[in-house]
């Protein structure tokens, strides 16, 4: 949800510095807890919408950058693999855990 809202920020602001948070804390927090389905339904919408936007875009668009304070910029065309990448990170996480716990 952040990477989309950053996404759209580099998008309408020239280079915007996007704020860190604690991803920890956030997991922390009690709908962190709530059933997977509420995350699932969230999460398909707004890969949908990002879809929608990334391929939107002009060759002039994909050179936006973005500044975060920890990390550095980020041109959106460097952000799209990155993202891929980690989707698959996730989901390997999640199948190895179905595989080990036997659901």
């Amino acid at each position: 949800m952040n990477w989309y809202i950053r996404t759209k920020l580099a998008l309408t602001e020239d280079a915007p510095i996007v704020k860190p948070y604690d991803e920890n804390l956030w997991a922390e927090l009690s709908d962190a807890r709530a059933p997977v389905e509420a995350s699932l339904i969230l999460l398909e919408g707004i890969h949908r919408r990002w879809v929608d936007l990334f391929r939107s875009l002009s060759e002039a668009e994909w050179k936006r950058k973005m500044i975060h304070p920890d990390r550095g910029v980020f041109i959106l065309d460097a952000t799209l693999p990155m993202h891929v990448w980690h989707a698959r990170h996730h989901t390997t996480h999640i199948t190895e855990l179905r595989k080990r716990l036997g659901w």
